[in-house]
């Protein structure tokens, strides 16, 4: 495609809820200015996001350097059914006729104030979705519009994963594809390398720090407010993730990489991942996480030692 990513890019997610940490208004719209300035123009954001927070805040925030940013957004999620009520961080309903994707793409042209979207990415696709003909047909025909540059999918670990991953580059040929994958989560991320590579779809890579965990800041498993999205994870996995860790502290380099940087810099150095998706949610992580790519390149050793 014609779409070059910084090797950092911003999940928007973090400024558009509470699910990772309470941030307040005047810092949510500080972290997208700085990201901006510090050279990150590209914003990954979802419909479901705040339930349009997470385009709208673009708008107001970055609406007036649209031509400098690159805006990715996600659909098939109807939020819009209220009469379906939702108790904390469970699934909604899908849909992804096309009708439903039409509109849903026309709400969030309007939410974002712009004529087109970048990327378009299918929201935690199972099967069953990339095997509707009518849903690709939509999105091309949304393309041929100008509506929308590229189309991909963004999987969802406990809702779709392999399977839906190779049908997504294999069969459906997307332009995209975003998934999790860190040091201590590297399967089957790993798995999806060599069809990224024949079949030339770039990778974006999203929770680098595995829930915080590659961080160094916890030694402990952490406490989370309710509410939280990480407080989620059950204790036993943090703690077996923690262990992990401990492990690869060799990583961090005095004065020249940090653990956190050293996390960014481990799914860099696989060729296929174009961009790494932080969770950004103060100007130190900011600072730290957008100066990843600066920082010495993990060696050959090192990687054969993770692996």
């Amino acid at each position: 495609t014609e779409l070059i990513l910084p090797e950092v890019g911003f999940g928007v997610w973090t400024v558009a809820t509470d699910w990772w940490g309470k941030i307040s208004d005047e810092n949510r719209a500080s972290l997208l200015e700085n990201a901006l300035e510090l050279g990150v123009n590209f914003f990954d954001t979802a419909d479901t996001y705040g339930e349009g927070f997470g385009e709208e805040i673009l708008a107001k925030v970055l609406g007036h350097r649209r031509k400098d940013i690159i805006i990715s957004t996600k659909f098939g999620y109807d939020f819009y059914d209220k009469s379906v009520p939702r108790e904390g961080h469970q699934e909604r309903a899908q849909k992804f006729d096309r009708e439903f994707v039409t509109f849903a793409c026309e709400q969030s042209l309007r939410r974002l104030e712009t004529d087109y979207i970048d990327l378009y990415q299918i929201h935690n696709p199972k099967m069953t979705a990339l095997e509707r003909d009518d849903l690709f047909e939509t999105l091309e025909q949304l393309q041929f519009d100008g509506k929308i540059r590229y189309f991909g999918a963004a999987l969802g670990p406990d809702i779709g994963w392999f399977e839906e991953g190779e049908a997504s580059m294999r069969d459906r040929h997307v332009d995209s594809m975003q998934m999790i994958y860190s040091i201590i989560e590297q399967d089957p991320a790993r798995d999806f390398f060599p069809i990224s590579e024949e079949e030339n779809v770039g990778l974006i890579s999203r929770v680098p720090h595995a829930s915080e965990v590659l961080t160094g800041r916890f030694i402990e498993p952490p406490t989370f407010q309710e509410g939280d999205h990480r407080a989620s994870r059950k204790a036993e996995w943090m703690r077996e993730a923690l262990r992990k860790a401990a492990e690869v502290k060799f990583l961090a380099q005095e004065d020249t990489r940090t653990m956190s940087q050293s996390a960014i810099k481990f799914c860099l150095a696989q060729p296929s991942i174009i961009s790494v998706l932080p969770n950004f949610t103060n100007m130190d992580e900011l600072k730290e996480y957008t100066g990843a790519p600066e920082t010495p390149d993990l060696t050959v050793e090192e990687l054969s030692r993770l692996d």
